[in-house]
């Protein structure tokens, strides 16, 4: 077990708490985990390497490569903030426990001139993770990421739903796509540590990790 990458379809569609309830799942099953955000873009709120810590107590969160100040697409934020990224420092970390990379956005953000985050998936080898909302609108944004990561020779790991039961999106995408649906994550109106587990080995319960 060396760990997953996650993307999303979209930002905004639940990806951190979903890395969350993944690395605290692994911490469960291994007896350790690790999570690593490698470009965070915005400050002033709590980052996701923040968030995570906080939901998955006891994991190792491995710090950013770049920590940005400007809340953008990292490319963009990079440029505002005076700092060029650079592909040599975006290599995974070290360590023995089972790992969990979050990404920015969809997988198709850019990093820094024609870097892609579904390039860095491709070379980095782990597993991708899905992570797509049930909505009107996930049909479409979906399987376009799936397409994009099969150009590129990522390996695919399933597709996980946050939101919100919709028994034919959750059925068609899969159908269409030839990706395995991993399970489903509700909106839980309190979202604590427990909680999250709960739903997590609930919605996921046929994954083997």
């Amino acid at each position: 077990m060396k760990g997953f990458i996650v993307t999303g379809t979209d930002t905004g569609i639940g990806k951190t708490v979903f890395s969350a309830a993944l690395t605290g799942a692994l911490l469960r099953r291994h007896g350790a985990a690790r999570y690593w955000k490698p470009v965070q873009a915005g400050l002033e709120e709590v980052t996701d390497s923040e968030a995570v810590g906080q939901l998955a107590p006891g994991a190792l969160i491995h710090p950013e490569a770049y920590r940005l100040v400007t809340p953008a697409s990292p490319h963009l934020a990079a440029r505002i903030d005076g700092v060029v990224i650079e592909r040599a420092r975006l290599t995974l970390p070290e360590g023995d426990a089972p790992l969990v990379v979050e990404g920015a956005g969809g997988a198709l953000v850019p990093l820094e001139g024609s870097l892609l985050y579904a390039d860095l998936f491709s070379g980095w080898g782990l597993p991708v993770v899905v992570v797509a909302r049930t909505g009107l609108g996930t049909i479409n944004h979906t399987l376009m990421t799936i397409e994009a990561l099969r150009v590129r020779r990522a390996i695919i790991a399933g597709i996980a739903f946050v939101g919100d039961a919709h028994e034919e999106n959750e059925a068609v995408i899969p159908a269409l796509s030839g990706v395995a649906r991993l399970g489903r994550l509700p909106l839980l109106p309190q979202l604590t540590p427990q909680t999250l587990a709960s739903a997590f080995d609930e919605g996921f319960a046929g994954w083997s990790l």
